[in-house]
């Protein structure tokens, strides 16, 4: 399964379906994350995983790099071992995530391949709404491009949601193509 990492924007606290075509400025806004070549013993798990993963241009860098990518996942394994038992599917579930890492092949094929179509990847958010069952996948292009995948989710456990997609579009200035969603997983 696909790992991803995912950090909430707290100036978002409730959920709409973005317009893709004009995401706000505040969903947009950048995380401080540092960089550097040694990691301090007393580094919180978290840090030190937004560290590992601040120069990894979201995973696409990982893909030729199976040792930073077992470091990194190890890393995630290490804070879900901190929060076993908690629930994580509840209503704090629900807001606008941003993307900062992936092992998720299509969406890395996306966010690197964006220059054939004359743009890079902008941000990578997930809207996520628990209590209608809604997950949104946003992949944008500056200035006008976005590639949107609709899905629902269920809630399977205190910290697992399944989720099938539902539709998707690639949208450009002027022009929208639809594309067949395929897809499930948790």
């Amino acid at each position: 399964m696909a790992k991803n990492l995912l950090v909430s924007n707290p100036l978002t606290p409730q959920i709409s379906t973005p317009n893709p075509n004009k995401p706000k400025s505040r969903i947009l806004r950048h995380l401080p994350v540092t960089c550097s070549t040694a990691i301090p013993k007393s580094t919180s798990p978290k840090q030190r995983l937004l560290t590992l993963i601040s120069d990894e241009d979201r995973g696409v860098k990982t893909l030729k790099n199976a040792a930073k990518r077992s470091e990194i996942t190890a890393a995630i394994d290490d804070i879900s071992e901190l929060g076993k038992g908690t629930v994580t599917t509840g209503d704090s579930l629900s807001a606008t995530w941003r993307l900062l890492w992936t092992t998720e092949k299509e969406q890395l094929f996306i966010i690197e391949k964006a220059g054939i179509f004359g743009t890079r990847a902008g941000d990578v958010l997930q809207v996520i709404d628990v209590g209608k069952g809604v997950l949104n996948n946003v992949i944008t292009f500056p200035p006008d491009g976005v590639f949107f995948v609709r899905s629902t989710i269920e809630v399977a456990s205190a910290q697992r949601v399944n989720f099938r997609f539902t539709s998707a579009v690639l949208r450009g200035k002027g022009w929208e193509v639809p594309l067949p969603p395929f897809g499930q997983g948790w």
